[in-house]
């Protein structure tokens, strides 16, 4: 892997689609044990899988992982904490807003 270069890779997938009223989810499984680092996409190939209301629906695919560049994994830590503690500026109030 190289300082500004990025490498792609397939692996074999599980992709679980829940449209329950418990759980509303999708999960990516990698079947190959890949590991996916700060920085890498996955993009799962394939049609739009839909559940329909009540159903878990699960599909083998094909996933297309892009390595991120040293540079850009290296950016990624670097940043990550401070674009967490984004999410977590919030708070809660009895107030209604007007």
């Amino acid at each position: 892997m190289g300082l500004i270069t990025r490498e792609k890779e397939t692996a074999p997938c599980t992709v679980t689609i829940s449209h329950r009223f418990e759980e509303l989810s999708a999960h990516v499984r990698l079947n190959n044990g890949a590991v996916v680092n700060p920085g890498d996409t996955v993009e799962v190939q394939g049609p739009e899988i839909m559940a329909a209301y009540g159903e878990v629906v699960s599909e083998d695919r094909t996933a297309v992982i892009t390595r991120a560049s040293r540079l850009e994994q290296l950016w990624t830590r670097a940043t990550g904490d401070l674009e967490f503690m984004e999410l977590c500026e919030f708070s809660f109030s009895e107030e209604a807003l007007q």
